[in-house]
């Protein structure tokens, strides 16, 4: 469903050079739910928004279903970090989640059948009236996947959506969205800082190295498909996943030498 080829971004102006990502190489199939996690500063949002088509790359392609990305592609839909900025406050949740839609052409029943559909599958079917000031944060971020999901894409981007909310509520959305990803069958490229939760969603991890960034490792994560916040984070092989990822993000840190797996850790 994605293809990265050789991806590279260099930021310039004002007399700086910042090569930001470098030659970055990966594959997502349809369906596929993949987690990225690499040391903070590494360019995780950078390769996002060239994936999404919101940046564009100084060298290497993008493909979306065999498509060239060269802009944003019709069959995919963002849910960024900062929820308060990506909801409109003057628009009342209903409308925030239709506003997408308009742009599809779709009748006015088509639209809030969509809408309906997208807030019940998120838990807040009653919620459709209120203003996004009104919820809390874990209900707006809700709110901004309910807007994702009823644009129906093809994939999901999403670039460490649940890093400005609480424990608790990070966990009821981790949960969230592996039940909506196996439901709806997404594709879903999702940018995370945290190695265990990228370990408890992810079918593969993508461990990147620092900045300028390369995968380091593609991890296979062999977990059950059936996961939950008590049972999956205590079970050995959790851990030792988890300290795997922990390991390889330390060792970029250092500067260690980069290696490409595409093999579990040994038991």
């Amino acid at each position: 469903m994605l293809d990265v080829r050789g991806l590279r971004k260099v930021y310039e102006g004002s007399g700086r050079h910042v090569e930001a990502v470098r030659d970055l190489t990966f594959t997502v199939e349809a369906g596929e739910l993949v987690c990225l996690v690499g040391p903070s500063g590494c360019g995780k949002t950078t390769l996002l928004k060239c994936v999404g088509g919101l940046l564009e790359p100084t060298a290497g392609e993008v493909f979306l279903a065999g498509r060239k990305v060269d802009g944003p592609p019709p069959g995919t839909a963002f849910v960024f970090q900062e929820y308060g900025r990506s909801l409109f406050p003057w628009m009342r949740v209903g409308q925030n989640v239709e506003l997408p839609l308009k742009q599809k052409g779709f009748d006015r029943a088509r639209r809030r059948a969509l809408v309906a559909d997208a807030l019940a599958s998120v838990g807040l079917a009653d919620a459709a009236g209120a203003y996004p000031w009104q919820l809390s944060g874990g209900m707006q971020q809700r709110v901004a996947i309910a807007r994702a999901l009823a644009y129906e894409p093809e994939v999901l981007l999403m670039d460490e959506p649940f890093a400005a909310v609480d424990a608790q509520t990070r966990a009821d959305l981790e949960d969230l969205v592996r039940r909506l990803w196996r439901e709806r069958g997404i594709t879903v490229l999702f940018v995370t800082h945290d190695i265990d939760e990228a370990v408890y969603l992810g079918e593969r991890v993508l461990v990147l190295s620092a900045s300028p960034t390369v995968v380091q490792e593609q991890l296979k994560v062999d977990l059950p498909p059936e996961r939950d916040q008590l049972s999956t984070r205590a079970a050995p092989r959790f851990t030792e996943l988890r300290t795997h990822v922990y390991e390889r993000i330390r060792a970029a840190k250092r500067g260690g030498a980069t290696v490409r797996k595409d093999t579990p850790p040994p038991h």
